[in-house]
């Protein structure tokens, strides 16, 4: 038997490395190795046990149950470890997706590129340069319709092209790995799980552009994507795969890798170059646009590690087998990080075309607690909420668009009826306002009055008129704004004034915020007559707020509350309740 321990991110995070050291103490016959993130984050850890070609899936493990697995290893009996083994519903989270850019993500060992070449790793990457020319690689990308997967969804042949056709021996291709929004991790995933596949995709698109130097921005929170990608550059220079003359052609390319500091405004290319040449990360005025005029003033092509995940794929299948997946406009498959209130949680790669409901209840399993679904936010804080009677939204560029949402590098936050929209709102402003760069105006001091004035509605202290100031500001700054940043950071604000608007009127008028979530506008009181007089909440109140003696209904003294919500989630008896 071979064991087989998902060691991801959020695979160490949830216990994976202490699973690993448990089974090694247990000294079991059988090779024990690692591999990436399956996607299945909600799972984690995750043991896979392979026995021949049958494989048997282990979720939620933990170092207790070392022993409970090796018992199994020696016996064969699945009884040992009946309690561990994925459920048929679960199962359904990956047997629902189509995956092209994760299709070696959680099955091969990433530190490895032996095992990444029994894939076959770099077949394509051997077709591209020994048997295609530039010209013939654009060309099946184009029939292809591979559009960038960081947010923009712009062709990806007509980058590559443009700087193909640009004079001068030096160019550069760069990936953005500089994944900024909050709750995506789809490149770092990519990177962690199949660092290969990234180099393979991106000396594809440098021998297409005629680049002999690749450079791989990443921002410096993923330490682990680094480490991996890191040595996969270097196994792959020791195999001649990266440097002079590969695969005995006249195609050489150098590889690099770039840690950066984290801005926001990074993922807007001509920022992401700035940085790349030691300045402070802002945009640059276009034209001219990199593929004229880039990295260090030369041709330079930028596109994210989702894009460069699907390339190999296409050069060995055909772009026609690319172009069948997907809708008109929209081609491919598309890889979502899927968060919030959603039963299952983690990396989700379907067809284009398919609808938000099949994301969030068909794969994900549907809300949590079987609450009622709310709203949707795609595309991070350059995207919008999309409510629950537009959830039948079909998941392309135009369809997702035409609902004031982005399709965005892939982020999706579920959120249920105990959200506040307005809140929600003030969240991805008070993240756009801090990652501006502050070089034009509209986006440095339009963003902190919007927030200002999110702020105050949310503390009850919103006037008449604050949602047409907030509507003329969104599209002052929408217009003026120098990058993408600025011209789509108005969007959340945008749609939860469109399909919320009762909440931002609540909110105003009535002084109160319908989710019960913001803190200025909620009242606890214990109902006596449900009140048991247990104490537990008196106890759980870090403020001494309750009083009450015991068997006796408890009373909370508002001047004191400061609204944490301690004794509402400690009550077992449905007695304190938000007004």
């Amino acid at each position: 038997m071979r064991i087989v321990i998902g060691q991801g991110s959020c695979g160490i995070a949830a216990g994976a490395e202490k699973v690993r050291k448990a089974l090694a103490e247990c000294n079991i016959n059988s090779d024990i190795s690692i591999t990436g993130c399956i996607g299945m984050c909600y799972l984690e850890p995750i043991v896979d046990i392979y026995n021949g070609d049958e494989l048997t899936r282990l979720v939620k493990v933990s170092e207790n149950d070392a022993q409970k697995i090796a018992e199994y290893v020696k016996t064969n009996n699945k009884e040992e470890i009946s309690d561990l083994i994925v459920t048929d519903e679960d199962n359904e989270f990956l047997a629902k997706q189509t995956r092209i850019a994760l299709r070696r993500c959680g099955v091969i060992n990433p530190e490895e590129i032996s095992a990444y070449i029994e894939a076959d790793g770099y077949t394509a990457l051997k077709k591209a340069v020994c048997e295609m020319t530039p010209e013939n690689v654009i060309e099946v990308i184009k029939t292809s319709g591979l559009a960038g997967r960081g947010g923009a969804g712009f062709p990806t042949w007509f980058k590559w092209n443009a700087a193909r056709q640009s004079d001068g021996e030096e160019k550069y291709l760069i990936c953005n790995a500089d994944e900024g929004d909050p709750g995506a991790f789809m490149d770092r995933a990519v990177i962690e799980s199949d660092p290969h596949n990234l180099i393979e995709g991106m000396l594809i698109g440098a021998y297409a552009i005629g680049a002999k130097h690749a450079v791989v921005y990443v921002r410096a929170e993923y330490p682990l994507a680094i480490k991996r990608l890191k040595r996969a550059i270097e196994q792959a220079s020791a195999e001649g795969i990266i440097g002079n003359n590969i695969f005995g052609t006249d195609f050489s390319c150098d590889f690099t890798i770039k840690a950066g500091a984290g801005a926001f405004v990074c993922g807007e290319e001509t920022a992401l170059i700035e940085s790349l040449e030691g300045h402070r990360g802002m945009p640059r005025l276009k034209p001219p646009f990199p593929a004229q005029s880039g990295f260090w003033r030369k041709p330079s092509n930028i596109n994210n590690v989702e894009t460069f995940a699907n390339v190999s794929w296409i050069i060995n299948n055909g772009g026609e087998a690319f172009a069948a997946m997907g809708t008109e406009g929209s081609k491919g498959t598309k890889v979502f990080a899927v968060t919030g209130k959603v039963k299952r949680s983690g990396l989700v790669e379907i067809p284009m075309g398919k609808t938000l409901r099949d994301v969030i209840f068909d794969i994900g399993g549907g809300m949590k607690g079987d609450k009622p679904f709310k709203a949707v936010q795609m595309g991070g804080p350059s995207g919008g909420c999309i409510p629950a009677d537009l959830i039948d939204t079909v998941i392309d560029y135009k369809a997702l668009g035409a609902t004031g949402a982005i399709m965005g590098s892939g982020g999706m936050v579920v959120m249920d009826e105990s959200t506040c929209m307005v809140g929600m709102a003030k969240f991805f402003l008070d993240f756009t306002a801090k990652e501006s760069c502050g070089k034009c105006i509209h986006c440095r001091i339009g963003t902190k009055r919007m927030l200002e004035m999110l702020d105050r509605i949310t503390k009850g202290q919103g006037k008449d008129g604050d949602i047409e100031l907030l509507e003329e500001l969104c599209y002052s700054i929408k217009d003026g704004a120098l990058c993408g940043l600025g011209q789509t950071a108005p969007n959340p604000v945008l749609t939860t004034i469109k399909y919320f608007r009762g909440e931002y009127e609540a909110h105003i008028n009535d002084k109160k915020c319908p989710a019960g979530e913001c803190s200025d506008l909620i009242e606890y009181n214990i109902v006596a007559d449900k009140c048991k007089g247990c104490t537990l909440c008196a106890r759980n109140c870090p403020v001494d707020a309750i009083s009450g003696t015991a068997k006796n209904p408890h009373v909370i003294d508002q001047n004191k509350c400061i609204k944490c919500g301690k004794c509402y989630s400690s009550c077992r008896f449905d007695a304190i309740v938000k007004a």
